[in-house]
């Protein structure tokens, strides 16, 4: 096997391996992509981001604690920091659908630093090339192990894509759905129960209702922080922090905690943080409760805005493109349609993560790289989805009165107010009359002599409110 102008030969514990000279990644890596071409997908920038976190922060800690040279920690800080500014994203190649537990990637940023912190020493020794060698495993790898480094990379970085893009996005679409709420208050119209007509409503209690559903998800994302801020660093293979000075653990989640100001900790039980992907399980149970109350949210807005002569039509959502290939002037509620596509694949990674979990055998999940990825790409998705369906849809939603108020004063349901007054089976027929004559409410009380005042007052749509119209909602 022979090197040439494209190629370097490295060589691990399985002999000689032909590695791209450009490469900053080695033999471990090399042998992964050759091994796993499986979706040409890799773990997301947020991933990588954070095992350069750790590694950075890990360094200045072994330095701290005299593990490590101060010149080799610097240049795998500095590496590391190039690592999480995304310099060095094209080198982590390996597949999502890798080898068990990690390790390939792990490797793969152990490598990338290395080479890349030697590189960085021999610009700024005087001595000649080849005199330093800052070792992927020795020192970038330094006190600990893909087990531990892994999932911890995984809880960082599904914290700062949440803290940073999910729970803004989430908090902006409760913000806007509030603006609705007020907005379309004013606006009387029909419920609905079962597709059917229903008791009058205001329009903007309906979207009051939205807001509150929204509300109460983003309270429950947020609440899963709690697990995702423990670290178990140091616990090393197993959770017996072998190999590892007794000061490390507590420092390394300090200085990630520094690193990224936000509040991360040591688990509560070390070998549970080891065995068990608890906080990933969980999160995605959560992100699944929020698609499911986000596809009915966007459902309930493809039914009001549906026409706009043959539908509902109670509300026009804001065109944004061509909706057919074939029907001219047609425009569709694209955005809700993407919602809920998001929606619905986020429910099916709930179930992958829930499968994966239980291969958490012993003493380590080996399915890690599918549970980070899944969550990963969930949070991702699910936060632009929220991002466009606040701006490209539920800002520009605007209610047709006109239509609501027909639509209201059309519903049979008007006829609930008279059950109070001449009881539920004489409502119920006067009901049936006017659907099956076709008239109103109105019509029939006078047909059959029985329309007064009182009964046109428990008729009326605020009434049914329990307003009147001397004080009516704001």
């Amino acid at each position: 096997m022979l090197s040439n102008e494209h190629y370097r030969v490295e060589t691990d514990a399985l002999g000689d391996i032909l590695v791209p000279s450009t490469a900053y990644y080695g033999s471990q890596t090399q042998r992964s992509v050759e091994n796993f071409q499986i979706s040409h997908m890799t773990l997301p920038r947020s991933f990588i981001r954070a095992q350069g976190i750790i590694k950075a922060s890990a360094a200045a800690v072994n330095m701290e604690l005299g593990e490590l040279p101060e010149n080799i920690g610097q240049a795998i800080i500095d590496a590391s920091e190039e690592v999480i500014q995304g310099i060095w994203d094209d080198h982590f190649v390996v597949d999502v659908y890798q080898a068990g537990a990690g390790t390939s990637q792990n490797m793969n940023a152990n490598e990338v630093i290395g080479n890349r912190a030697t590189e960085i020493l021999e610009q700024i020794s005087d001595q000649p090339i080849g005199t330093y060698r800052v070792h992927p495993n020795d020192d970038v790898n330094k006190a600990q192990s893909t087990n531990d480094t892994f999932p911890s990379s995984m809880h960082i970085a599904a914290v700062e894509e949440m803290v940073n893009r999910l729970l803004p996005a989430i908090l902006d679409l409760q913000q806007e759905l509030e603006n609705k709420s007020q907005q379309l208050m004013p606006i009387l119209k029909a419920g609905r129960t079962h597709l059917h007509d229903g008791v009058p409503m205001r329009l903007g209690q309906e979207f009051e209702g939205y807001a509150g559903t929204i509300q109460s998800m983003y309270t429950q994302v947020e609440a899963t922080l709690d697990s995702l801020y423990e670290l178990g660093l140091g616990g090393n293979a197993i959770g017996t922090i072998i190999h590892t000075n007794p000061q490390y653990p507590q420092k390394v989640v300090e200085e990630i905690s520094h690193r990224t100001n936000l509040p991360f900790r040591q688990p509560t039980n070390l070998f549970s943080f080891m065995q068990n992907r608890n906080a990933a399980i969980q999160t995605m149970s959560v992100l699944k409760e929020l698609a499911v109350h986000l596809i009915k949210i966007t459902s309930d807005l493809r039914l009001l805005s549906s026409g706009p002569r043959t539908g509902l039509a109670e509300i026009t959502l804001p065109s944004v493109q061509p909706g057919s290939t074939i029907m001219p002037g047609k425009v569709n509620p694209a955005i809700l349609e993407m919602t809920h596509m998001v929606c619905l694949q986020v429910i099916g990674y709930e179930s992958t993560v829930s499968a994966a979990g239980t291969w958490s055998e012993l003493e380590i999940n080996v399915l890690m790289p599918l549970i980070a990825h899944t969550l990963l790409e969930s949070i991702s998705i699910m936060s632009n989805a929220i991002e466009t369906l606040t701006g490209q849809c539920i800002k520009g939603i605007e209610a047709d009165e006109k239509i609501c108020n027909n639509w209201m004063n059309a519903s049979l349901s008007l006829v609930t107010g008279l059950n109070p007054k001449i009881g539920y089976d004489l409502a119920s027929k006067i009901g049936m009359q006017a659907d099956s004559e076709n008239k109103t409410l109105t019509q029939v009380l006078q047909e059959m002599g029985l329309m007064t005042n009182e009964l046109q007052q428990a008729i009326d749509p605020l009434g049914l409110l329990g307003e009147t119209k001397t004080n009516p909602t704001s």
